[in-house]
């Protein structure tokens, strides 16, 4: 029989930062293991607040299906000894599995055996389910309470369980399920009493909680927009901070604020981060233009909303008068003059302090500016003042803003734009999808800094291990060559690495040839995650990566270009190279003996090779991929009369193996611009 199970774990304030993550592990979970068990449902539903995980499983069989295995037992042979009694063999083997000998056949000349599991009633599992749920979940500091060995983000406080209109016995977490929820915290904090599943989320709502996670979005987006609108102006969109909100409130209701209009002549960065980051308010602009309002969600009705208002308007303006101080003291001397301070802040303890770290900057941006045309002054000078407002007030108190107010300090001293840009652009990418460093000494500093970051570490042996990566070097690495790619660099990914290890030559000890190779692979590896964010397929960034190629924009280039060859249209030329690949793989040798050809056909096919590596050749030194695929494309005749006319594994070792070599010859060739076997069509 099927009834529909809701189980609702209440708790006290979960952070907005676990829950989505928790939700989706508990379906997961849920359904992995119900599956395992054999137990039919229709579907499992998570619904959210921040005092409750809510599980609906509909149509929850109360029973187990039967279970029957196949039992496999000793060979026929070894089962019964010569008198035809069972051998000891077969004893252990029907004790250790609870039969007796009219339990078994011989199949295949084996003992084998059908055993049936008896089915169990669902409601005796539900205990072992939900407390190993809640085991399998992974956070980084978990809590213990009330002398539970169980652990969670938070305490449970108290759990309804309801299957059908019952209320089974379980007993977990030191509470006993009961039928009984709790509505707003401060809106109606009493106790309610649920009969009926289908009422529970009516019940919730009417006592001030939205359950459903999507609709308390959903009125918090159009509370939030419709007062915007009402205001004549628009909110400055924030995907990630509406999601937070969402899981901060269980009765959302939309309010605005003003602050002081003098504020508006801070950087709107320094009026939008306190805002956002700190306080989860919504800047509002009109006309592209920021103005002195907010919005905000309050956990609760309306009542008393001016109230709200006001204390939202209080705590925001303390904000920003500290952030109008900090600036107005920050520009009073110009950014040059905080590079000395850097001395204070130590980078690491192996590496040296945040000043010895803009010294290598200034070398390495300088380097790298000769490599990529980009102006070498400029760069020094952006490197310099790179870290420098590390020490201002302002991103002392506001660190979200490092670089940004680097960039704003740097106009009011009076630099030149392009250096005052590159202070802002060196930090970029700060997050996967954020756009990489544009002007030319934007890209030198970006890549300095980078470069010396994980060059640095690896040098003093630490490097990212597992799922541990304290410095965010693989970050580091795929924002450098997200870099690399989007600036149309033509340099060797090596030179960037050896120029950023010799700055620490002399400085600290370290094997440079051993540290050099391992940041290459380190970094290989993570050119197939920065090929991905270009939006490149799996099996195309594994052909091209075969290659020695090491410009890593011309891998970018060259698997462009084969992603758009690898359609179904070309199938049939890329068989033709599989015949190649697959014929020649276990042969390394390509060098062919022409005196050996015993048929036209093998001379004819071989000079037509020697011709099209010699065009190869020059479309390759000159970046032409759609031209070195035309070249290949144009073998696909000869490569289908050779194997059609010719016999490769010829009665004669010598003639059988130069056919071989020539062969390989033309995997070679197709394998200096991509390895085909790895595209799957």
């Amino acid at each position: 029989m099927k009834k529909d199970l809701l189980l609702e774990l209440g708790t006290e304030e979960i952070p907005a930062r676990f829950i989505s993550y928790t939700k989706n592990a508990m379906k997961s979970f849920l359904e992995k293991n119900l599956k395992e068990l054999l137990i039919d449902y229709d579907e499992i539903i998570v619904k959210t607040t921040p005092r409750r995980f809510s599980i609906f499983i509909k149509n929850l069989e109360d029973s187990q299906q039967e279970k029957t295995e196949t039992l496999k037992g000793p060979s026929a042979k070894i089962a019964y000894d010569e008198a035809g009694k069972p051998s000891k063999a077969l004893m252990g083997f029907l004790n250790s599995k609870g039969l007796t000998e009219s339990d078994i056949k011989i199949v295949d000349n084996y003992v084998t055996a059908q055993k049936t599991y008896e089915s169990k009633k669902t409601v005796t599992y539900l205990k072992e389910i939900f407390e190993e749920m809640i085991d399998s979940l992974s956070f980084a500091k978990p809590m213990r309470w009330g002398g539970n060995k169980i652990k969670f983000i938070r305490p449970i406080r108290w759990i309804l369980c309801l299957y059908g209109s019952e209320v089974p016995e379980l007993e977990m977490f030191g509470l006993k399920a009961t039928n009984i929820t709790k509505g707003h915290r401060f809106l109606s904090p009493a106790n309610i009493e649920v009969t009926d599943i289908s009422s529970y989320e009516k019940q919730l709502e009417d006592n001030f909680v939205i359950l459903d996670d999507a609709k308390r979005k959903a009125m918090i987006e159009k509370g939030i927009h419709d007062l915007a609108s009402s205001l004549g102006a628009k909110i400055i969109q924030d995907d990630e901070l509406m999601d937070e909100i969402n899981y901060i409130v269980e009765y959302p209701t939309a309010l605005y604020g003003d602050f002081k209009e003098e504020y508006l002549k801070l950087p709107k960065e320094a009026i939008i981060t306190p805002m956002k980051e700190h306080q989860r308010y919504f800047p509002l602009v009109k006309d592209g233009k920021l103005i002195n309002k907010f919005i905000t969600v309050r956990n609760g009705d309306s009542n008393k909303i001016e109230n709200v208002k006001e204390g939202n308007e209080k705590v925001l303006d303390a904000r920003l008068a500290d952030a109008k101080f900090f600036y107005e003291q920050d520009t009073k001397k110009p950014l040059e003059s905080h590079i000395e301070s850097l001395n204070t802040i130590v980078y690491h303890q192996k590496l040296g302090t945040m000043h010895d770290k803009t010294m290598r900057l200034v070398n390495l941006a300088a380097q790298y500016a000769k490599l990529s045309g980009a102006d070498v002054e400029k760069s020094k000078r952006a490197a310099l003042l790179s870290k420098a407002d590390l020490t201002t007030s302002m991103v002392f108190e506001f660190t979200e803003l490092q670089g940004v107010m680097g960039r704003y300090y740097a106009l009011s001293s009076n630099e030149d734009k392009e250096v005052a840009d590159a202070i802002f652009e060196h930090y970029l990418p700060r997050f996967s999808g954020e756009e990489t460093a544009k002007s030319p000494v934007g890209v030198c500093v970006s890549l300095a800094d980078k470069f010396d970051s994980i060059s640095g570490f690896f040098a003093v042996n630490i490097k990212p291990t597992g799922s541990q990566d304290p410095y965010a070097l693989r970050r580091m690495a795929i924002g450098a060559l997200n870099t690399l790619i989007n600036s149309k660099i033509s340099v060797p990914l090596e030179q960037f690495v050896s120029l950023a290890l010799e700055n620490y030559s002399g400085k600290i000890e370290f094997d440079k040839d051993k540290t050099e190779t391992e940041i290459m692979d380190f970094m290989k590896q993570r050119l197939k995650n920065a090929l991905l964010e270009q939006g490149l397929n799996h099996d195309v960034i594994n052909s091209v990566l075969e290659s020695d190629e090491s410009v890593v924009f011309d891998i970018y280039q060259k698997a462009k270009v084969i992603e758009n060859f690898a359609t179904s249209s070309n199938k049939e030329i890329l068989d033709s190279f599989n015949r190649v690949i697959n014929i020649s793989k276990d042969n390394k040798n390509d060098e062919v003996n022409e005196s050996l050809f015993a048929v036209d056909e093998e001379k004819n096919f071989y000079s037509t090779l020697k011709t099209a590596k010699d065009k190869l050749s020059e479309t390759l030194k000159k970046k032409d991929f759609e031209g070195s695929l035309k070249i290949l494309s144009a073998l696909k005749t000869p490569i289908d009369l050779y194997f059609d006319t010719v016999m490769i594994m010829d009665k004669d070792d010598k003639i059988k193996q130069n056919r071989l070599n020539t062969v390989t010859f033309a995997k070679n060739m197709l394998n200096e611009v991509a390895d085909f076997s790895k595209l799957n069509l």
